[in-house]
């Protein structure tokens, strides 16, 4: 009986090697890493206008994502697209400190962008408020010590607001020592959790040192094994932080957009053999929770 089991189900493509399969992933996606910069659309002319950005997100289950984009006007088109709200996907804004390419070198200590932030989070979106500052990039450590790096840490802390960080350990470290709290009350989504590879054991260290520290999961080196699954050492660490990960597309450049299909489906295999209660968290329910969206209607 056994063994009719096993062939049936190996017939079906759920068991390998002699191991029953688990079946992807099927519930809502919190995309918590999205770019729209100009040259996916620039409000006239790009490969990816709101109708296929946002046919992209719903035919995979996307219902909600933290939009940051160079320009900021690609954040306000998703923010008051027609479309996004048709399909039921909720825009989560960020303010993004880039007005363009030449600013990711030199953000930190413009003062002209800390004002142009200032503006924007004034301003507010379709969407409703900004909730965060970022994505943002520090190409070394010792740049998180420039005086307006230091400025939106203390205006995070003290708003309320995410800080998105693409950046080292060593920089999450000085970013959280800059806060009032010494990084205690900082909400700081590490972006990649660590693009440059640190060590599980050291994401481990600063989790536990900084309780608001969360790693969004997008271009993570080491982080999926055999089958597309989480590497052993990955599962244990979300275990233990089940409230802590997200993930995100990072869309950065047209290809991703290109790749989003792929990027979902990959995601949806890994949250697959997770517990359903801990790969819904870590796929929606964390961000959600961070942001205070509802959960989707059916």
């Amino acid at each position: 009986m056994r063994r009719a089991l096993a062939a049936l189900l190996l017939g079906w493509g759920l068991v390998q090697g002699g191991h029953a399969l688990a079946a992807d992933y099927a519930g809502p996606i919190f995309d918590a890493h999205l770019h729209y910069n100009e040259e996916a659309w620039n409000g006239r002319a790009g490969p990816y206008p709101p109708t296929e950005a946002v046919a992209r997100m719903q035919r995979n289950g996307v219902r909600a994502i933290v939009a940051n984009s160079r320009p900021n006007t690609g954040t306000h088109t998703l923010a008051g697209a027609k479309e996004g709200a048709d399909a039921g996907i909720t825009v989560v804004p960020f303010v993004r400190v880039y007005r363009n390419r030449a600013d990711y070198t030199n953000w930190f200590r413009d003062e002209s962008i800390y004002e142009m932030v200032q503006d924007e989070l004034a301003r507010g979106s379709a969407a409703g408020p900004f909730r965060g500052i970022g994505e943002f990039h520090l190409y070394e450590s010792a740049n998180a010590k420039g005086p307006v790096a230091r400025k939106f840490v203390e205006l995070a802390e003290r708003s309320k607001l995410a800080l998105l960080a693409h950046v080292d350990d060593e920089a999450i470290e000085l970013l959280m020592a800059a806060s009032p709290t010494g990084g205690q009350k900082l909400r700081l989504i590490w972006a990649h959790t660590g693009i440059g590879g640190a060590p599980v054991a050291r994401v481990r260290e600063l989790f536990e040192r900084y309780p608001l520290l969360v790693g969004e999961l997008s271009y993570r080196p080491g982080l999926a094994c055999a089958g597309g699954q989480l590497c052993p050492e990955w599962r244990e660490l979300i275990e233990r932080f089940p409230t802590r990960f997200m993930v995100g597309s990072d869309t950065w450049v047209n290809e991703r957009w290109g790749s989003y299909d792929e990027i979902m489906r990959n995601y949806r295999v890994w949250l697959g053999g997770l517990p359903p209660e801990l790969a819904r968290r870590v796929a929606w329910g964390n961000a959600a929770d961070l942001f205070g969206v509802k959960p989707p209607s059916p």
